[in-house]
């Protein structure tokens, strides 16, 4: 579990960080702009919108080198809100625009105490249960968390676009839903069928296909919202 007071982490591009939340904070129109704050000091941007009847609420994660308003998730956390979710979308560590997702799994710790800290917002809001809906670089950053934090507080988990195959699928607790296109990304499909056989091992676990899809939903963003909803709603409602 991610604990103590003094937690050193590779460091991420705060700079970059900051451009992005100038550049979209201006522009929200579903929830409002907050910000949390890591052990070491540091705030990061989240776009809150809640519900009034929400008893659930979702946190979205972005894929590599982009923010929480990015593409595919502003439709899926505006569509989730819409059907009785509140939702949370995270800010997660980038580095320079040009660096590629091999030079990410050092950022994994602190994309997992930012994950703790968005767990804990929404549990201060009083949300009983909370799912996680992740994308790409996301959903790697996702899994670790779910692997190392000992008590994440999680009830569901959508993992998006996975490239490659699960980490440590034996520390799975809770129902995943893995999502890919039709048309995604190599080495999303090649994991496809090792993604597979690991669900079968977590309870009320699936794994589903987008027609005519690719790895960004380009218009398919409705129906991948519809797939979201109707698994979370099985599985937390």
């Amino acid at each position: 579990m991610l604990a103590g007071t003094a937690v050193c982490y590779a460091q991420a591009d705060y700079t970059r960080e900051k451009r992005w939340a100038d550049e979209i904070t201006p522009a929200i129109l579903v929830g409002d702009p907050v910000y949390l704050e890591l052990k070491s000091g540091h705030k990061f941007l989240a776009i809150y919108a809640p519900h009034p009847k929400a008893a659930a609420a979702v946190i979205l994660v972005h894929g590599l080198g982009v923010h929480p308003d990015w593409g595919l998730i502003n439709p899926l956390r505006s569509q989730l809100t819409e059907h009785g979710y509140a939702t949370l979308s995270v800010q997660m560590p980038v580095l320079a625009a040009d660096a590629d997702g091999a030079r990410y799994p050092p950022l994994f710790p602190e994309a997992a105490e930012r994950l703790q800290k968005a767990v804990a917002y929404l549990r201060g809001k009083g949300y009983a249960k909370i799912a996680l809906v992740s994308h790409s670089m996301g959903s790697r950053m996702a899994n670790f968390f779910l692997n190392t934090v000992a008590e994440p507080h999680i009830d569901a988990w959508v993992a998006i676009g996975v490239t490659g195959t699960f980490t440590e699928p034996g520390t799975l607790k809770v129902p995943v839903l893995d999502v890919y296109a039709e048309n995604d990304l190599p080495v999303v499909l090649q994991g496809a069928a090792a993604r597979a056989a690991a669900l079968r091992n977590v309870r009320g676990s699936g794994q589903i296909e987008i027609a005519g899809a690719d790895h960004f939903y380009a218009d398919r963003e409705i129906e991948l919202a519809n797939q979201v909803k109707f698994f979370l709603n099985r599985k937390l409602k």
